[in-house]
């Protein structure tokens, strides 16, 4: 036991005022950016610093420990390899090294101690000296520092009082001391302001950026309105909307009064078989409708299409920003433990304490509604509506999941990045508020974009030959969120944004003042640092860090002309025949219906589009997307592009990737969520740092049995060479809407129908799916789908029955569930 373990310390007695020593180190720090073997960001000052410090070093960094030199400055935690190289004063700036942490990302402080564990706060007074530092942040990240018997006690107790006082804010709006330590000397400022921003990049903040949008999707009928230019209209739209050309500003301005908060229909996206898709919030049922209203607000709604709009309401079946909040919360003390009460959860109940969650079920209940939306927007010819009653939380997830299905380019890097622009960053996403920086104001905090990002991973997951961008680009993308340093994450909405950038300033002055309160931090003193855009990643990551955030991906196919925005080379063949031009659908539950008071202005007793309603009694009980098959006379299209030869051609690249549903196919996000677990359960098990943890003997027990499977398999069968396990691949069939036995679409086949059907033999893993490693079971009760039927329904179109044998569908490994079996034609035949 080390020396002074029985002395009382307090930090006022252990630790001068801090202010103190910034104000007598700022002078050093400015004038050379290396300090003890530290460089320094301009400005930055050390405030401690421990020697002969080892860090713990996670599986990704190759396990063991490493030993180096420990840093406290008043931005970061910083950890200095012993054999590191000397830095260069010539190279840029990087905010945070590869062994550092912000203080701001820092959630709690415990110190280990003999055969006790402590959680350390700003008034904590400790009885032992540490052993060990253990950093618990807000990303999920544990980060663990053991003090040498050597490192003298001073500096021990120093190091951990002095990140105990500066990591927590003392009072609320202490984020922008924060920036200001990081951002705000003068060589910062400098920096920042010469820095050129990703001109490969859509940033959907001027109107030639919108413009650039339509073009690419090749919507025609829209326009670029500037209605909003002055945030008059509604102050959490971006300035720029996408309108369609029939209705003028003039016009336009008469809708907003319509909707809540005025977020109006506006335009998102558009499929290349003609489809649109809308985002609008709520409508307000207490405003008097008059006849040019009606017209504009139905030529908004139906944009270019004149014959169905589909509602899909989204707060009937997604999950509230609270349910999302506990339910985020419950997984972090799932996969973190809590160290300071040594309480983990038993590994025989892991699972099912993962279910009780209810993470996993509100991200199938996310890609679920995706998927409908994704299925909807591939028919063709119609207007699809997202509406939320805020349209700022749930409406940004599935609008964003519907486009990384559908879109090639969405599942690029810069692709991505715009997306996020466009749909969360410029749409009013209160990022401020859901992500509590202040940590003042609970009720309204909600991880929601955080997923978001766990559905994209999902996404890739089962489709990683689609994505440009990889599993480690979505978890800096994570990680950045938790640092208070960027301007796309500090803001409720583009007004806020614009004011702290005095950009509008200049421009606009209303009469009556700014209407809405803002946050302090959200002045626009001269004084404020400027903030960076999150997608600056040389300014957080090395070039070798960030050449891991893509991949190479096959070229996509050349694309058909475009006709009218529309890939069908025959449209009118797959116009709707029995649906009344102007009728409009709410899709809830899985299934369409019409009901009376769905548009305000049309619930009203003046006879108007009274002939709309019509079909209403037999829409109702007609389930959803077999609805609308049975409504629309789709022929069957082509699932190849350019495939002359025998054998298979390339997929179409917009084809929606429908992921799986099932319990063992949704898998957790073991690089985000686990990276901290097994890290952390080390403390509280009485077994040495040097041994491995029980969970990864058991992996390695079990990957040696699988090694011994594939062995015996090779040589049973001497016909089949040996082969190494293939990574996991979702096979194109695997398209089934695992929640109501429904094919959405069948898989592409060779023309050639003469190939036999292979099945592997029981033992051999070659051909085997192997489901993620650790998965929720069934989901709750309340997101069950009420069809109860097992039946196999191919919704948009079915192969021949000379295709059914050609190729094998899903061999699923002992032990799970067995998937229902075809049982009849098609309902499309």
């Amino acid at each position: 036991m080390l020396t002074g373990s029985k002395t009382t310390f307090k930090v006022r007695q252990m630790l001068p005022d801090i202010k103190e020593r910034m104000l007598s180190q700022s002078g050093v720090s400015a004038r050379s950016r290396d300090v003890f073997g530290l460089r320094c960001l301009p400005g930055e000052c050390v405030l401690q610093r421990a020697v002969m410090v080892r860090k713990k070093l996670t599986a990704s960094e190759g396990r063991g420990w490493l030993s180096g030199t420990l840093f406290c400055t008043h931005f970061r935690v910083a950890f200095v390899p012993q054999d590191s190289p000397k830095p260069d004063d010539n190279v840029d700036p990087v905010l945070l090294g590869d062994h550092d942490v912000a203080l701001a990302s820092i959630e709690k402080v415990v110190v280990v101690g003999p055969n006790r564990t402590k959680l350390v706060t700003p008034n904590s007074s400790l009885k032992f000296t540490p052993e060990e530092l253990v950093l618990y942040c807000r990303d999920l990240r544990v980060i663990c520092f053991l003090f040498d018997r050597l490192t003298p006690d001073p500096q021990v107790l120093e190091m951990t009082y002095t990140i105990a006082k500066t990591y927590q804010p003392l009072k609320p709006g202490s984020v922008l001391s924060f920036q200001n330590a990081a951002l705000g000397s003068v060589e910062m400022k400098q920096f920042l302001s010469n820095r050129r921003r990703d001109s490969h990049m859509n940033w959907f903040e001027s109107s030639a950026d919108w413009e650039q949008e339509l073009e690419r999707c090749g919507a025609v009928g829209w326009r670029v309105s500037s209605v909003n230019d002055r945030f008059e209209m509604s102050t959490s739209l971006p300035r720029f909307i996408v309108v369609p050309q029939k209705v003028l500003d003039t016009e336009l301005k008469k809708s907003f009064a319509h909707f809540n908060e005025g977020r109006i229909p506006r335009w998102c996206w558009r499929h290349p078989r003609g489809s649109d898709l809308l985002r609008m919030s709520s409508f307000q049922n207490n405003i008097y409708h008059e006849k040019d209203d009606i017209r504009n607000l139905e030529l908004v709604l139906f944009g270019c299409q004149s014959s169905l709009c589909v509602v899909v309401e989204l707060g009937e079946e997604l999950p509230s920003p609270a349910d999302i909040q506990l339910a985020h919360g419950r997984l972090r003390s799932l996969c973190l433990g809590d160290l300071s009460t040594s309480v983990t959860v038993p590994d025989d109940k892991w699972l099912s304490t993962l279910e009780s969650t209810h993470w996993l079920d509100y991200i199938r209940s996310c890609l679920k509604k995706a998927s409908e939306v994704a299925c909807l927007l591939r028919s063709g010819h119609l207007t699809v509506a997202l509406q939320e009653t805020e349209d700022r939380d749930l409406s940004c997830v599935v609008s964003s999941l519907v486009q990384v299905m559908c879109d090639p380019h969405c599942r690029t890097q810069r692709g991505f990045q715009g997306l996020v622009q466009k749909e969360w960053v410029t749409a009013g996403h209160r990022f401020y508020s859901r992500i509590n920086y202040h940590r003042d104001n609970d009720k309204e905090e909600a991880p929601i974009f955080l997923l978001f990002l766990d559905c994209v991973w999902q996404l890739w997951s089962q489709f990683p030959s689609r994505f440009q961008l990889t599993d480690d680009f979505l978890l800096a993308l994570h990680d950045s969120v938790h640092l208070p340093l960027f301007s796309s994450f500090l803001s409720n909405s583009q007004r806020e944004r614009c004011r702290r950038s005095q950009s509008l300033g200049q421009s606009y002055t209303p009469n009556n003042g700014w209407r809405g309160s803002f946050n302090s931090d959200l002045s626009s003193d001269a004084s404020d640092p400027p903030l960076p855009p999150v997608w600056d990643w040389a300014l957080q990551y090395s070039k070798q860090r960030q050449t891991h955030f893509t991949q190479p991906v096959p070229p996509t196919a050349a694309q058909q002309p475009l006709l009218n925005g529309n890939l069908n080379t025959n449209p009118d063949a797959h116009r709707l025949t029995d649906t009344i031009p102007g009728s409009v659908f709410l899709l809830s539950r899985g299934a369409f219906s019409c009901p009376a008071n769905l548009l305000p202005w049309r619930s009203t007793s003046t006879g108007v589009y009274k002939k709309s309603h019509r079909r209403a009694p037999s829409s109702e009980s007609v389930p959803g997307l077999e609805r609308l098959l049975k409504a629309w006379t789709l022929s069957e299209t082509p699932h190849t592009l350019g495939s002359s030869s025998g054998t298979q051609g390339p997929l179409d690249p917009y084809e929606p990737l429908l992921p799986l549903l099932m319990g063992p196919c949704m898998g957790v996000w073991r690089e985000c969520y686990l990276r901290g677990a097994l890290h952390a359960q080390a403390f509280s098990h009485p077994i040495s740092a040097n041994h491995l943890h029980p969970v990864e003997r058991l992996a390695r027990e079990v990957q040696q049995l699988k090694d011994k499977l594939a062995h015996i398999s090779a040589h049973m069968d001497p016909d089949l060479p040996a082969q190494t396990p293939e990574p996991q691949q979702t096979d194109p069939n695997m398209n089934q809407n695992t929640n109501n036995g429904t094919f959405l679409f069948p898989a592409p086949r060779p023309p050639s129908s003469a190939v036999p059907r292979t099945v592997p033999a029981p033992t051999s893993i070659n051909h085997q799916r192997r489901p993620p490693p650790t998965a929720a079971g069934a989901a709750r009760p309340g997101h069950r789908e009420r069809s109860g039927s097992n039946k196999h329904t191919f919704l948009f179109g079915h192969p021949s029955g000379s295709e059914t044998q050609t190729e094998p569908r899903y061999f699923p490994a002992p032990g799970n569930p067995k998937q229902p079996k075809s049982n009849g034609p098609s309902v499309a035949s």
